[in-house]
């Protein structure tokens, strides 16, 4: 499903954009561009946006003998802080990608000149665009000197004199909000750092709701998008239904016959539909397409099985059946009538409703409301009046299956995936929720020789029952019980112990820390370990026990796995975890 929803958002953004703006744009950009550009488009600013993109990674190919075209495409919201957005701008302008190897290091100036930081402001940032322009403008000099002048070297396919920037903000209204004191400042780039380059926002909000105060950015050239009609919308979604690919085979919720080029016009139909259930609501085409993503298989899979059922009967014919000659695939399937369609649209019209409703605000993903709602089998030769009870009581069930594989294997395979430093959080919390906080100081307060050697105290000797008694009760061991809740801080210190007894040998070297158990300290203090402790919490593999809007309390947690999956984990990461129960069976 991931894959589908993928390609259909894939071929909106790059094949179907508004032709006005992208003709309209690429002659500016290729002439002789304003400093400044304003982009409006109330409706489908993320369209907008792929057709900004594509416009402009074309110009790069097309125009590469006459103009050095580079451009950097921001976002707003990714952009909160000044020093990400100048990073970002100039590692896409100087073509530089930072290698994890090699520190993930931004850039900081063409080789053999001195490296410089051009994060630390605004300042700093018009340097490394003047630094951009110049080491291109020297790039090409020797290019064309190389050549045997620069007319010849420009002939011979060398790079081009002239190298012109673009920077595209996208979501430019936020700027307002996160770093207003750079919205003057990237409104007038050109003027502040005398090269050639151009400042495009990209917004769904006019000008006058970002302009600053006393007019001191200058006046944009507008381009205002036209409103996408109606019947432009659904040629566009009809359009965008996906070519027969190999990665449509790697789907596990949706047949991958429900793409195939036989079934457009039933997509066509169905778009339509689609649209006119969902577009007072919304007329975004990339929200409709998922929309689409999730439903299509599941309105589609009735005609399938009756397809297959059909293919079936004719193998299974007589070989003297005349109708059973030749090979029969897919594409034989004939047109469906109009009674078939119009039942199909009344039986799926409800859920298109429900879809709308559970995927535009993103309560769910696609894959998941999909799975939900998935039809019976041979829906079509259900009797007519049964249909709809047979839709509703197969997505109970379908619901019911999945909260029991969420809870069963499905858990484990989630879990096996997760990084080194979650599996120490799980085992942390499963051993605080099953041994006693008493019991804290005499697990985990001795080395792991003396705690295998008794993990509790002798029971000496049984003491015989009083007369007319039967004996004293049994007690039984808490993680049969369930488990309990424990503290955050608790949580903490069991991790540190964890970590410093199974986890010193792969950490990396750190001559830094050179006292008993710094590195640990160091390591359990990390924003990334209190990041996997509400991930897991939004996974239940954690539950939270204490209210979230109480900010004056320690939290409280409970663990969310069993025992079997807890020793698994332990094994794993070279944890002998029956040495750390304080109370075995």
């Amino acid at each position: 499903m991931a894959n589908i929803a993928s390609g259909l958002q894939h071929a909106l953004s790059t094949s179907l954009e508004p032709k006005a703006v992208r003709s309209e744009l690429s002659a500016l950009l290729v002439s002789y561009p304003p400093p400044f550009i304003y982009v409006h488009d109330p409706d489908n600013a993320r369209l907008t946006a792929a057709t900004v993109r594509s416009s402009l990674t074309d110009l790069v190919s097309d125009s590469a003998d006459i103009l050095d075209l580079r451009f950097a495409f921001l976002n707003a919201v990714a952009c909160f802080s000044p020093r990400i957005l100048f990073d970002t701008a100039l590692n896409a302008l100087a073509g530089w990608t930072p290698d994890w190897h090699d520190g993930a290091q931004n850039w900081q100036g063409y080789p053999g000149t001195e490296a410089r930081r051009y994060n630390e402001n605004i300042d700093a940032f018009v340097h490394g665009l003047q630094t951009i322009s110049t080491g291109a403008a020297a790039a090409a000099s020797s290019s064309g000197v190389n050549g045997g002048g620069k007319g010849k070297g420009r002939a011979q396919g060398c790079l081009p004199a002239t190298c012109r920037m673009v920077l595209i903000v996208e979501r430019a209204e936020r700027l307002k909000g996160n770093l207003p004191d750079l919205v003057v400042p990237l409104t007038r780039l050109a003027e502040l750092s005398q090269v050639d380059i151009t400042t495009i926002f990209i917004s769904e909000v006019q000008w006058q709701s970002i302009r600053p105060s006393l007019r001191a950015s200058p006046e944009p050239y507008y381009i205002d998008v036209p409103h996408l009609a109606k019947q432009a919308t659904i040629d566009l979604l009809s359009s965008s239904f996906p070519p027969p690919i190999p990665e449509l085979s790697t789907s596990r919720v949706a047949d991958t016959r429900a793409y195939h080029p036989s079934l457009k016009p039933l997509y066509a139909y169905f778009v339509t539909s689609l649209y006119s259930i969902c577009g007072p609501f919304t007329h975004d085409p990339l929200e409709l397409s998922y929309i689409a993503a999730a439903r299509w298989p599941g309105f589609v899979q009735p005609v399938l099985d009756a397809h297959r059922n059909q293919l079936q009967e004719m193998a299974e014919a007589p070989d003297d059946d005349p109708d059973a000659e030749g090979e029969v695939d897919l594409d034989e399937i004939p047109a469906l009538s109009d009674d078939t369609r119009l039942r199909l649209l009344r039986l799926f019209t409800p859920s298109l409703t429900i879809a709308l409703e559970s995927l535009y605000p993103r309560l769910t993903n696609a894959a998941h409301w999909a799975r939900i709602h998935a039809p019976p089998p041979d829906l079509l030769t259900i009797h007519p009046g049964h249909a709809p009870d047979a839709l509703f009581a197969q997505a109970a069930t379908n619901a019911n299956n999945l909260i029991t594989t969420a809870a069963g294997g499905a858990t484990e395979a989630s879990v096996e995936a997760l990084p080194r430093m979650a599996k120490f959080v799980l085992v942390a919390a499963f051993l605080a929720s099953t041994n006693p906080a008493r019991s804290d100081l005499r697990m985990f307060g001795r080395g792991p020789d003396e705690r295998a050697k008794r993990r509790r105290r002798k029971g000496g000797t049984p003491r015989k029952p009083k007369p007319g008694t039967t004996g004293t009760a049994v007690k039984i061991p808490q993680r049969l019980l369930g488990p309990t809740a424990f503290p955050l801080d608790r949580l903490v210190a069991v991790l540190g112990v964890l970590l410093e007894e199974n986890d010193a040998e792969t950490r990396p070297v750190a001559p830094q820390y050179t006292l008993p158990g710094e590195y640990t300290e160091m390591e359990i203090a990390r924003v990334a370990v209190f990041a996997n402790i509400v991930e897991l919490s939004s996974m239940r593999l954690l539950v939270r026990t204490s209210p979230t809007e109480s900010l004056d309390r320690t939290p409280t947690l409970k663990c969310g796995i069993g025992y079997d999956l807890a020793v698994k984990l332990a094994r794993s990461l070279g944890i002998a975890l029956n040495d750390l129960i304080y109370e075995t069976v």
